[in-house]
């Protein structure tokens, strides 16, 4: 079911009033049954994989928990290999026997390993790395054991947020669902609001770009350098928008019932260097690789070398977790250059005190800013590419800079207003933020004018076509 569609507004408004009918006690169980009806609609009989890794990691949590040494770390073991063997089944496997298979190819040998006729389970990523968070967290001692079988499975499945997260932590979800939630109109209107900006950002700007970066990198043979320069910008905020916009309906329609999901997004094309944008760019992802990953393998109390090794591997790994493909592996190697060298050339300039010319000041923040986003914007053509042939392609074309631009004047108009005004309330949020507010404004004329405005912008501007988020195919 897409947040996109009719189904889910019907949906979200059936679940919602009856979570505020019921008593307390029964929340739980409602909530955990419209989770399992969520995302039985995409492909019903893969909720028995949900299944059979919740069960594991209830069970291993437990087991965990009251066990000790070596028997304990074993319980983990097993929750991981549970975790990432699914994964690599559903996810990988075929990528690497592709990869066998030209290896094989190249030494004039067939390849015997049979392929896998399977579709990738929606969200599979996300929910994988959720159930992990929490079997580490009790091995850790950060989390107790959850004993209620529902309450642990809703953890995982709560529907919000089921195919592309926020990937929350334990401690900071379970102890919600026993929470109880009065109805708070105050809650409720901002849990829409933010809802209503999350549509506003999928179909009036995501889905909107989507219609001239697809045609421009489906087929980049047919296209020219300043179309594909075009494209990449406009891919930039697509992704941004379908992703973020997918943020803001999860977490408001789980404030809406008193739920509070942490932030995902934080205006990341504000970000005046490459590690600024990390932490403004899917945060539950960022921190989840720096808490599970970055940090077991000795985070940056190593020797620097080693500490440099360690980021790159950590973006190496993020690359693979959005993709079985070549493109996402030299996307997170790209950005893990990216961050190295960044962190490399402060070291440089402070060591030796330098001072950089025009570096400071608002001019000099926005030529960091720009150039920021100039680097994430090539990296993104790896993102977006099908395959590694059309990245280099692109990138060729590009560098030449001919013409023509392909446009049609309606789709490049709405295209650029956009975005134009997803960056003119963006940048009142960063730089003013103690100034003139529409969505939150006292006055009620000019609040309800501003629902209204954004309402008209979805129905004239939005695509309704039902296009999918980009994001659930991880």
């Amino acid at each position: 079911m897409l947040f996109n569609s009719i189904e889910f507004v019907i949906f979200f408004i059936i679940v919602t009033s009856l979570y505020f009918a019921l008593e307390h006690k029964y929340r739980w169980f409602l909530l955990l049954a419209a989770s399992c009806y969520f995302y039985m609609a995409f492909v019903p009989v893969y909720i028995l994989i949900l299944g059979f890794t919740i069960v594991i990691d209830y069970y291993a949590g437990i087991l965990i928990e009251q066990s000790e040494g070596k028997k304990r770390k074993s319980w983990l073991i097993v929750s991981l290999i549970a975790n990432i063997g699914v994964l690599a089944v559903f996810k990988y496997y075929n990528f690497l026997n592709d990869n066998l298979t030209f290896l094989l190819g190249q030494a004039g040998k067939e390849n015997p390993v049979p392929y896998l006729s399977i579709l990738l389970p929606i969200g599979l990523s996300f929910h994988t790395f959720q159930a992990m968070s929490y079997t580490i967290e009790v091995y850790r001692g950060h989390q107790k054991a959850e004993r209620n079988f529902g309450i642990y499975a809703l953890y995982v499945m709560f529907y919000p947020q089921l195919v592309a997260g926020p990937i929350e932590r334990p401690q900071n979800l379970l102890f919600q669902f026993y929470a109880k939630h009065s109805f708070e109109i105050n809650r409720v209107i901002s849990g829409l609001k933010l809802m209503l900006w999350g549509f506003f950002k999928k179909l009036v700007v995501a889905d909107r770009l989507a219609t001239y970066v697809d045609a421009a990198y489906n087929y980049p043979e047919n296209h020219s350098g300043i179309t594909l320069i075009v494209a990449t910008v406009f891919f930039a905020f697509q992704i941004y928008c379908d992703f973020s916009g997918y943020s803001d309906i999860a977490i408001g329609a789980a404030r809406v019932m008193g739920f509070d999901l942490m932030k995902n997004f934080n205006r990341p094309y504000f970000a005046s260097s490459i590690s600024e944008f990390w932490k403004r760019w899917h945060i539950s992802l960022s921190t989840w690789f720096k808490d599970y990953l970055y940090i077991s393998l000795g985070g940056n109390r190593v020797a620097v070398p080693r500490m440099y090794f360690n980021l790159f591997i950590v973006f190496l790994i993020s690359g693979l977790w959005h993709g079985a493909n070549w493109t996402y592996v030299i996307w997170g190697a790209l950005n893990g250059f990216y961050l190295v060298a960044a962190i490399m050339r402060d070291r440089f300039i402070a060591k030796y005190k330098l001072e950089i010319p025009g570096s400071k000041g608002a001019a000099g923040k926005s030529f960091n800013i720009l150039f920021t986003f100039v680097l994430i914007c090539f990296s993104w053509i790896f993102f977006r590419a099908s395959n590694v042939s059309d990245a280099f392609l692109i990138i060729r074309k590009m560098a030449s800079f001919d013409g023509p631009l392909y446009s049609t004047y309606p789709t490049m108009f709405f295209c650029l207003l956009s975005i134009i005004m997803l960056l003119a309330v963006e940048a009142k949020q960063e730089y003013f933020k103690g100034s003139f507010s529409f969505m939150n404004n006292r006055n009620p004329v000019i609040r309800y004018s501003t629902y209204i405005f954004l309402l008209l912008m979805i129905l004239l501007m939005g695509v309704f076509d039902g296009g999918q988020f980009i994001y659930f195919q991880f």
